[in-house]
């Protein structure tokens, strides 16, 4: 009788973890990995602020400058990627 408590209890409780780990990895998987545009505005105008780290690098590809987070970042001619500090240098990342 006691064998068979143990043997369910084990069973739910590795169930119970599958099941996190499952969810854990779904949001994961699924958060931010493709880019879906919000809405075209958006998506072509690299001087609007975003914080979707995909809508960036799209838009850095594209236009070759984005603005994140409120810093506006460029890419220069050797496609390094830098933003202009206070004084106006330039801060490569």
């Amino acid at each position: 009788m006691a064998i068979l408590f143990f043997l369910i209890l084990v069973v739910l409780i590795l169930a119970f973890f599958l099941f996190r780990i499952d969810k854990f990895l779904k949001k994961k998987l699924t958060r931010n990995f493709f880019y879906k545009p919000e809405n075209k505005e958006v998506e072509l105008n690299p001087d609007l602020s975003t914080d979707n780290w995909d809508l960036h690098k799209f838009r850095l590809d594209k236009f070759r400058r984005s603005q994140y987070k409120g810093l506006t970042f460029f890419v220069s001619s050797e496609n390094k990627i830098y933003y202009l500090s206070e004084e106006g240098d330039k801060v490569y990342c």
